[in-house]
């Protein structure tokens, strides 16, 4: 049987729009896609498939061709995007976990999920003063297409989708530099007066990586609404958890430009976190306490979600104009605001839980970067924005380190290196402090790996784990009576 042959079964036998009646129709519909018909072997029909379109000149043998011709592919699998939202909002009257559970594994079975190139990353856990925090390399993403980068400057852009968060991503083909999207679907929903759509990543960072996006394409902003979408939709998504990137350049995510948020069913080591100190929050019904966790955050919990938005509300509001500069805490420049907020909801039984981590984005002449941002002498193993997954202890560090910290091994083995020098300060301070031999490098560059991640959300805490900022934090607190 033929790999075209092969791949009509797969379509017929997926849950999707496609009967026996319609296999001449797809025959001839993936032969215009792949050219002639052929009997090539590969691990799987679609990679033959792709290999005889190559072989067959109807795509060129470059990453972005073969991106695009793959999701293709897959959209013959997938269910068109009204029958996927009608078979989701169905199940979901009888079960909403049902629900959930058929769009993830048809996110993963049609590939939009990226599963084989999520099994890559390098993940691991390190102890720390903390608790366990959660160390990736993400080596999912694959490399920019160098062809893409060299037509970037010469290819007229459209400006649609105008972000890769956008609605209009669904079905979208794809060009050079920007992903296809072919197999993306999206359930719509309504959340706070508003259509919103709910999505996976496809490079997912964490178990069920799930994405919340306003279907109108406006910027991010922090505000009570926030507050309410997140409780809302933990209460439409049970066993999730939800929470937003914060809303300005250094401590906010990569995509200021679209309102989103990020969920799934992920338990982070923030969330883990003991409380250190309660404290008092003038709203009934809600206890607060100081989580023990490098960055500045602030826990309510309540079974009111009503009260929980209130105190959320009451605490943002105060932050957004508080100034403290003996720790180096200033609420605005000017006109300039520097204050912010990253807000993660989820449920703990019976009660809502709201964590309210403390953000400011100052630069100085002493930290250009960013005060409250990754310093200097850390920025050799992460030197980008501490978003929302790293806030809450889930490390998500740059492909370049799996070739680049073995190089490092070998220099602290004293064996020849091809060792990056910005690496050198550390590399010797580790020689300081261990022997090393074959047997216990690696283990040991991968827990001095994570320590340095665990001093990079130092770097972001806005007050500190001394004396000084803890102090300072307990003064933040008086003022909110």
């Amino acid at each position: 049987m033929s790999c075209v042959d092969k791949f009509v079964d797969q379509i017929i036998k997926a849950d999707n729009d496609y009967q026996e009646m319609d296999r001449v129709y797809l025959y001839n519909r993936i032969c215009a896609l792949v050219g002639d018909n052929n009997h090539l072997e590969a691990d799987d029909t679609k990679e033959a498939l792709i290999k005889t379109a190559i072989q067959n000149k109807k795509i060129e043998d470059s990453q972005t061709a073969k991106e695009i011709l793959n999701d293709q592919l897959m959209d013959f699998v997938t269910p068109l995007p009204s029958r996927v939202n009608h078979k989701f909002w169905n199940l979901y009257q009888k079960n909403p976990t049902d629900a959930i559970k058929y769009f993830y594994q048809m996110s993963q079975d049609n590939d939009y999920i990226k599963v084989k190139a999520i099994a890559k990353n390098i993940s691991y856990q390190v102890a720390t003063d903390y608790g366990n925090l959660e160390i990736t390399i993400n080596l999912s993403k694959p490399e920019k297409d160098p062809k893409a980068i060299a037509a970037a400057g010469k290819t007229k852009q459209t400006g649609y989708p105008k972000c890769q968060l956008c609605l209009e991503n669904e079905g979208y083909l794809g060009r050079l530099g920007y992903p296809a999207r072919s197999n993306h679907r999206v359930i719509r929903f309504t959340l706070g007066g508003e259509t919103w759509g709910f999505q996976y990543s496809p490079y997912a960072y964490f178990k069920e990586h799930a994405i919340f996006l306003n279907t109108t394409h406006k910027p991010m902003i922090i505000n009570q609404h926030t507050f309410n979408n997140l409780i809302e939709i933990i209460k439409i998504f049970p066993n999730y958890f939800v929470g937003s990137n914060a809303d300005l350049p250094i401590v906010g995510g990569s995509m200021l430009s679209h309102d989103h948020y990020q969920g799934g069913r992920h338990t982070f080591p923030m969330m883990k976190a003991p409380i250190d100190r309660q404290i008092e929050i003038d709203v009934d019904g809600v206890s607060a306490g100081i989580v023990k966790w490098p960055l500045s955050t602030i826990r309510l919990t309540s079974k009111d979600p009503e009260e929980l938005v209130k105190a959320a509300t009451l605490i943002h509001q105060h932050w957004m104009n508080y100034s403290d500069e003996s720790v180096d805490i200033r609420s605005h420049s000017g006109e300039i605001r520097h204050h912010t907020v990253t807000p993660i909801a989820y449920r703990q039984d019976e009660n809502y839980v709201m964590d309210i981590v403390l953000r400011d984005n100052q630069t100085s002449a002493k930290y250009p970067d960013g005060i409250f941002h990754p310093h200097k002498d850390v920025q050799h193993i992460k030197k980008e924005n501490i978003g929302l997954i790293e806030v809450m202890g889930r490390a998500i560090l740059p492909a370049r380190l799996k070739t680049e910290l073995k190089e490092v091994e070998r220099y602290l083995l004293d064996q020849p290196n091809q060792m990056a020098q910005y690496h050198k300060t550390w590399a010797d301070q580790l020689k300081q402090k261990y022997e090393f031999t074959t047997d216990n490098v690696e283990k040991i560059v991968d827990k001095e790996t994570g320590l340095v991640f665990n001093r990079v959300l130092e770097d972001a805490g806005v007050f500190k784990w001394n004396t000084q900022g803890q102090a300072a934090f307990d003064k933040f607190i008086r003022s909110l009576q």
